[in-house]
């Protein structure tokens, strides 16, 4: 009888903690409220810019700054159109560019963003940081990261013993929590799944359309991306991502939506 409680109150639970995705309306899993999660994002990121040199390059902090202000504008604009503005509670966005040869970019659960040296030639103008800012961004609005975390808590502890953790020691959730993303590791680096990235790239189109970048750029950074990285290892930027040529013409086939918001904008 108990175990059956237990059971029911789990899956009440695990119904309960869905959650839906901003642009897509896709339903997620959502057990660990983003007050938990914030404060440890912002030491991690922190940490990062101890142990990693912050570029001193002014033409790419400026660029980067300057687009990542713009994105956060649109998001805040599309979050408020959208009555979902209480999402981004406790978000307090930062963007920095750190002094390495990897291709790569990243943003944090709460707003923190770090470009690497190593992708700012591929971007080559604003728009193509923009491309890239709006897909990490993205990420974070989506929740992808928070989505592991849960998925990592249910396929560890299972439904009935997660009720039972939650309910009988708070303290178990963050110890699981570190453990669901890798002591030491940074929360927002996650390596996240095809079916992640691919709604990244269509949120990122509509948040750098809405900052006033035109969209159908974002086709033509990738190509330039693809070809960056042909008869060598893919960067760390592309390591999950689906094929190029499967996700330009995905972004294809979203341009006329994401043309609207554009449109609108100018």
């Amino acid at each position: 009888m108990i175990k059956k409680i237990l059971f029911l109150f789990g899956l009440g639970l695990f119904l309960y903690s869905c959650a839906s995705v901003p642009v897509t309306g896709r339903t997620q899993l959502n057990l660990v409220p983003n007050s938990e999660i914030l404060p440890m994002s912002y030491d991690q990121y922190q940490q990062v810019l101890k142990e990693n040199k912050v570029s001193t390059n002014q033409q790419y902090v400026t660029m980067v700054k300057s687009v990542g202000k713009k994105i956060q504008a649109a998001v805040e604009q599309y979050m408020a159109q959208n009555g979902m503005s209480s999402n981004l509670n406790g978000y307090s966005w930062e963007f920095n560019v750190i002094e390495s040869d990897e291709v790569n970019a990243w943003c944090m659960p709460g707003g923190k963003v770090a470009f690497y040296t190593g992708i700012m030639p591929i971007c080559k103008d604003e728009t193509g940081v923009a491309v890239v800012m709006g897909h990490e961004v993205a990420h974070a609005i989506a929740n992808h990261g928070r989505e592991r975390m849960s998925e990592s808590l249910v396929a560890n502890l299972g439904l009935t013993s997660l009720s039972a953790a939650l309910g009988e020691d708070p303290s178990l959730t963050k110890q699981l929590l570190y453990q669901s993303v890798g002591i030491g590791t940074q929360i927002g680096m996650l390596k996240f799944s095809r079916t992640h990235e691919s709604e990244a790239d269509h949120i990122g189109l509509i948040f750098m359309a809405m900052a006033g970048y035109n969209p159908q750029e974002a086709p033509v950074f990738w190509e330039r991306m693809e070809a960056n990285s042909s008869g060598s290892r893919p960067p760390e930027f592309l390591s999950t991502h689906p094929h190029p040529a499967t996700r330009i013409a995905d972004l294809k086939k979203e341009m006329p939506e994401a043309m609207k918001y554009y449109k609108a904008g100018n």
